[in-house]
């Protein structure tokens, strides 16, 4: 599952992370990271490092309709 754009500023919150540390952290520029979470179109392999990057920090990532409270997509950090 690829995360979404609401996702990936989800967990950044989660994580008080801002977008030019996660950028740092997926080893991709800041305005990619904005364009993502604003909606816009980003590779594969972009969102890929996004994700792998928030999940080496403790995100769980909650897909629409797999188990949570309401059942919308979501993230977890794991303790």
């Amino acid at each position: 599952m690829a995360i979404t754009p609401t996702q990936s500023r989800m967990a950044r919150a989660a994580l008080g992370l801002s977008i030019i540390d996660l950028g740092k952290a997926a080893g991709v520029r800041a305005a990619t990271v904005s364009n993502f979470e604003s909606g816009g179109d980003a590779y594969a392999s972009t969102i890929a490092k996004l994700q792998t990057a928030l999940e080496t920090r403790g995100v769980a990532f909650v897909g629409d309709g797999e188990a949570s409270l309401n059942g919308g997509e979501g993230v977890r950090l794991r303790l």
